[in-house]
């Protein structure tokens, strides 16, 4: 009894939970977003209304002569997030929040892609400033990209170049995918400070030090890392790319929210990438990227060639081995069973398959030109109560002394060299760079996707080597989205309503979860033990009589 009881309370405490859990969600994600500088007092705001709305209803009451109402229930107003555009604090090199509804310091690319067919070389897909669709923050614009299936590209010159010495770099900016992604990136390039860098001809062979952001095309989700090294042999540049998250980046792309993407370079060569302020990449410029910044010091030789003489085979066959004289290789693999016995009713008279006897020959059959007609044949229906018909074969079984082809044994060989490989010698290309993070300075950010998705939401770039300066941006502005979509987020009822009409099996769940509490009551109350009748000796003495005298006297009743 006491375990049922137990249990009942846990399921009705864990009921509860789930039930205020959607409230609490909501609350704490207003919360978090509160501050001094930010104009977020979402209860204050309430109240005031409120009390608005009371003074102006008193005021029709007093001058329709009714004197003063007593007050009437309002029901709570759901949190609303005010949105004031972010301020960039501390140092930075770049801060843009489009909350100027305008594309002003931002380039559009004037230029054509050279491999590219005529019709689609150029760079004409359409931006635009303006809120999302469905934003929850009134007066938030981002960057949208508006076509489909064209070339884009728009830059903006940093305040001042980013040189890589002493401080950490740190890019952040948000991607909200309104309608999804089918094929197509929303990645940012840090362009490198050269002296021939337009704007106006920005392309995608634009010399660039960074590109990082998300991609994807089909069921591959790509969250890109990329920096340009040089070689300091040659001098040319060369792409080495971060190893891919081990994290599932699928809902990034899917959930249609606004996500925060994060890089952050570290003067002792070490990066990380966060998504939401979560790292889902980490690792390090010398040991993590592909291919590898600094080449191998030694590398095979080219002019190195396998002796003819070389044995790479490990086992060989016994030359000394001789074959059995007894081994036959020509007995056979099976044999017939001598020991099989034809079973009683076996018809050998009777064939297994006889001729349709109710087919007819068709009226249009020309046996000179299709030859004579034979009826379809069928199983014969008398053997389907005989063991079998036709004549009876023993069956065959594995022969005992079959022993196949007679082949040598293998053993070690003698002259094993092992696998041949060419020697080494020193790398003639080779080079240590053991501070890969001292890139090329970058000017300039830009964006230069293509993409079958239109509606591609971007905001609040920012470029800094300050963590503090990024975190706060961070704050003003992803977390002010974080908090306005938290409280506009559906209660449990309304989400387990739509998670069953995507997935309707859920319905199961949620009968049995309503069902087991019902259950569990009708056990504690129905089927606890019944009290055992006392008996005379277990009585307190008193004056009222006891069963079995009461009994007595009903039947001295019933005689008299």
């Amino acid at each position: 009894m006491h375990q049922k009881v137990a249990l009942f309370v846990l399921l009705a405490a864990g009921l509860l939970c789930l039930s205020l859990t959607p409230v609490s969600r909501a609350e704490d994600l207003v919360e978090d977003v509160e501050g001094d500088d930010m104009d977020m007092d979402v209860e204050d705001e309430l109240d005031l209304g409120l009390a608005g709305a009371d003074e102006e209803e008193e005021e029709e009451l007093e001058d329709d002569g009714l004197g003063e109402a007593p007050p009437s229930p309002k029901a709570p107003a759901a949190p609303k997030v005010i949105y004031k555009a972010p301020e960039p604090k501390g140092e930075h090199f770049f801060a843009e929040s489009f909350d100027r509804g305008t594309l002003d310091g931002w380039v559009l690319s004037q230029a054509k892609k050279d491999d590219a067919d005529e019709e689609i070389a150029k760079y004409d897909g359409k931006w635009a400033v303006e809120e999302m669709k469905d934003s929850k923050l009134p007066g938030d614009k981002g960057l949208v990209l508006k076509s489909r299936a064209k070339h884009h590209a728009v830059s903006a010159l940093l305040l001042r170049p980013f040189t890589f010495d002493t401080k950490p770099l740190i890019i952040q900016y948000e991607v909200n995918f309104q309608s999804g992604i089918d094929c197509g990136g929303a990645y940012v390039k840090l362009l490198s400070e050269t002296p021939d860098l337009d704007l106006d001809q920005f392309v995608d062979k634009t010399p660039y030090t960074i590109m990082f952001g998300p991609d994807k095309c089909g069921e591959d989700y790509k969250l890109h890392f990329i920096f340009r090294h040089k070689n300091l042999k040659t001098g040319e540049y060369e792409e080495k790319h971060a190893k891919k998250p081990d994290a599932d980046l699928r809902s990034y792309y899917t959930d249609k929210k606004t996500h925060l993407y994060t890089l952050v370079l570290n003067p002792d060569n070490s990066f990380e990438v966060l998504v939401d302020q979560t790292v889902v990449n980490s690792g390090n410029l010398l040991v993590d990227m592909t291919p590898p910044v600094n080449p191998p010091a030694e590398i095979e030789d080219p002019d190195d060639h396998k002796p003819e003489d070389w044995d790479e085979r490990p086992k060989i066959q016994d030359p000394d081995a001789v074959k059995p004289e007894d081994w036959d290789e020509d007995a056979p693999a099976q044999i017939a069973d001598e020991d099989a016995v034809k079973p009683d009713g076996w018809l050998d008279d009777e064939p297994e398959y006889i001729g349709d006897p109710d087919a007819i020959k068709p009226d249009d059959w020309d046996e000179d030109m299709d030859g004579e007609w034979e009826a379809p044949q069928v199983p014969n229906p008398v053997c389907e109560s005989a063991p079998g018909c036709g004549p009876w074969k023993r069956p065959v079984v594995d022969n005992p002394n079959y022993k196949g082809k007679w082949k040598s044994p293998m053993i070690d060989n003698p002259n094993y060299q092992g696998i041949w490989k060419p020697r080494k010698i020193p790398n003639p290309a080779f080079f240590e760079d053991l501070h890969p993070f001292k890139m090329t300075p970058f000017s300039a950010l830009g964006l230069e996707l293509w993409s079958m998705t239109s509606e591609i939401f971007f905001d609040n770039f920012f470029i800094t080597n300050d963590r503090n300066a990024a975190e706060n941006w961070a704050n003003d502005g992803w977390g002010l989205k974080k908090a306005a979509e938290g409280a506009a987020e559906p209660g449990l009822a309304s989400q387990m309503l739509t998670a069953a009409e995507e997935r309707p099996w859920l319905w199961v769940v949620y009968v049995f979860i309503v069902a087991l509490p019902v259950v569990l009551i009708i056990l504690f109350c129905c089927t606890g033990k019944k009290k055992s009748s006392a008996s005379p000796a277990e009585y307190k003495k008193t004056d009222e009589p006891q069963p079995d005298v009461k009994e007595e006297e009903e039947e001295e009743e019933e005689e008299e």
